[in-house]
């Protein structure tokens, strides 16, 4: 949601910006003859690129019919044009943003005038399109009760399959400054209606219900579809044109939004302004909003391993510690006892410290870990024991006082821990060969922790195990976040995506502990599992994986099985099960039972892997 501060100093320096890098359409000089001719309209505003030719001009009367109005957030209303002019690339609509609460109502014809500018949701180094508005405006109503301009479908027929054009290598990998050809790209086609009056038809919903009152749905309902309804991030190359956020006009006291999951419907018409936001971008401002039909929809449970195989899963617990209800626990007990059938090795994500975000200096997780394995024991599953290495206070990153680790629980009635001189916060662990056999040097270790690509960053855990006789190395990882990367609807195409250059650093610091390993006894059973933050597909994979020393697992899933995260309606990989050459034979599941659905007890969905070592 927009800031509703003043924005003249933000105005000013976008502009500044956009002259400097040359991504300002037109030319002062063009600017100024559009304001001496006649009278000028929205089209003329908006023209034909991301940017207005108009920016920071003055303008004055610019008529249009109120379409929509927003008195929260970023308050303010959309006017458009019924009189369009016959350029597909020119939007009819503006939003006029006015700081208070508006005093117009949809369907008031208007004259306003105000000053155009481009306003970055998220501030310029967003990457963020930016949207063009009025502001400042002084507003005569003429007329009201008016019929709305009828509403553009955006639908499967309507939508292109590409998704956007190259940015431009002299404005920085840029889009802004291109002319809009909205019948070949679907970012194009989107920006040409920006602050119009748009529909949808019946659509599955792709992304669930938010807290902050959002879901996403697709326009497109074969494109890319997951096998329980989602639609699957498989490539760079596929972002998926047919999704498109929705959310309402209407506030949450007045009109609560609908709860929906992936699968679901949202039927019959939902209308409004088409916004642009710095979470997601392109949105449907619903002014009136369909109907959620729902799916059928279940958490997914895991087939339970036979005697002789092993059970190794993984779980990104989001940010568990005492704090917490008792009612999380007691979910994510629940879950892990029947959706993932108990498995023997289960290494955990963000388990913080014991008293979470309180910044006083505390590390130490064993009342974080008590509560959990005893709320897995109330809920039937095994009495599991744990092992971890607390991390030095505020060096671990993710919440601020809440030191976040990785943990592995496991069950000692099917497999046991060799301890090997546990190390702690700086110690890495190392490799030595033992009896022809590979052995950790401190278990459990840490691995490579003074190296600079864990600075800030989870350093991965590792350990040594014993399941009927044979030795399994589970490496337990969180690797850095997405954080600072511009979404797919950047201005830039194709996107910056800053983080991965931390994620690549920390992927080959982890294959060549793998290396350690395989180098000791190429027969070596290794797991390396956790939050790796980055997709089956993306360079921190190839880098885990490099030289054949490991394999994503994840890859053994049909395409449309695999994720394990939803974001902004796209189904994704985030977390990752890869084996050693040694481990040829095993069953793969991503168990879906968080992030397809609206009431989650984490946003990740578990990994679990059974083999037989």
């Amino acid at each position: 949601m927009r800031s509703s501060h003043p924005r003249s100093a933000a105005v000013a320096a976008l502009v500044a910006t956009a002259l400097a890098t040359g991504l300002l359409a037109g030319s002062a000089d063009a600017a100024e003859g559009a304001v001496s001719a006649d009278p000028i309209r929205i089209h003329d505003i908006q023209g034909t690129t991301r940017i207005s030719p108009l920016n920071g001009k003055q303008v004055t009367d610019v008529e249009g019919i109120v379409t929509g109005v927003r008195t929260y957030g970023s308050r303010g209303f959309w006017i458009q044009d019924p009189d369009a002019d016959d350029n597909d690339a020119t939007s009819e609509g503006v939003f006029v943003f006015t700081s208070s609460v508006p005093t117009v109502a949809v369907g008031d014809a208007v004259k306003a005038s105000g000053t155009v500018g481009e306003y970055v949701p998220g501030g310029l180094t967003s990457g963020n399109q930016s949207v063009t508005q009025i502001s400042k405006p002084t507003v005569t109503v003429v007329s009201s009760g008016n019929a709305l301009p009828e509403a553009t479908a955006v639908n499967e027929y309507t939508v292109p399959a590409e998704y956007a054009p190259a940015g431009d290598p002299a404005a920085g990998g840029s889009i802004n400054g291109l002319a809009l050809e909205p019948s070949r790209y679907a970012l194009d086609f989107y920006e040409s209606l920006e602050g119009m009056n748009v529909r949808i038809g019946t659509s599955r919903v792709v992304g669930a219900t938010t807290p902050h009152s959002e879901l996403w749905v697709t326009v497109k309902g074969w494109e890319n579809t997951a096998r329980r309804g989602g639609t699957v991030y498989g490539s760079y190359e596929s972002q998926n044109t047919g999704r498109l956020k929705i959310q309402q006009l209407a506030p949450l006291a007045q009109q609560p939004f609908p709860v929906a999951n992936v699968g679901d419907k949202l039927t019959g018409t939902t209308e409004g302004p088409l916004d642009f936001n710095q979470f997601g971008g392109y949105t449907l401002v619903a002014r009136t909003l369909g109907t959620v039909k729902a799916g059928t929809l279940a958490p997914e449970k895991t087939k339970p391993q036979v005697a002789q195989e092993l059970a190794v899963a993984t779980y990104n617990v989001e940010n568990l510690d005492p704090t917490d209800p008792q009612e999380k626990f007691d979910a994510l007990a629940k879950a892990v006892v029947e959706n993932l059938a108990a498995p023997d090795i289960l290494a955990l994500e963000e388990i913080q410290d014991d008293n979470g975000a309180k910044n006083d200096g505390t590390v130490s997780a064993e009342q974080t870990l008590t509560k959990f394995t005893a709320a897995i024991t109330a809920a039937g599953g095994p009495a599991y024991q744990w092992r971890t290495v607390n991390p030095e206070d505020k060096k671990d990153g993710g919440e601020p006082g809440g030191n976040i680790r990785q943990v592995f629980l496991f069950n000692p009635a099917r497999v046991s821990f060799t301890e090997r001189a546990p190390g702690d916060a700086v110690t890495a662990t190392g490799v030595v060969k033992e009896n022809g056999k590979a052995a950790l040097t401190h278990s459990p270790g840490r691995v490579d922790p003074a190296n600079p690509a864990w600075a800030d960053s989870r350093k991965p855990l590792a350990g040594e195990f014993v399941f009927r006789g044979k030795t399994v190395f589970v490496i337990a990882n969180h690797f850095g976040s997405k954080g600072g990367d511009e979404g797919l609807t950047s201005h830039h195409q194709p996107p910056v995506r800053s983080s991965e250059a931390k994620r690549l650093l920390q992927a080959q610091a982890v294959n060549g502990f793998v290396k350690d390993i395989l180098a000791a006894d190429k027969n070596a059973n290794v797991l390396v599992l956790g939050d790796i933050n980055d997709f089956e597909f993306s360079a921190t994979t190839d880098a885990l994986a490099d030289g054949g020393a490991l394999y994503p697992a994840i890859k053994s899933l049909p395409k449309a099985e695999r994720y394990s995260y939803v974001y902004q309606g796209n189904a994704q990989v985030l977390d990752q099960i890869l084996t050693s050459p040694a481990i040829k034979k095993f069953t793969y599941d991503s168990v879906h039972i968080n992030a397809e659905f609206a009431a989650q007890n984490s946003d990740h969905d578990p990994q679990v892997l059974r083999f037989r070592p």
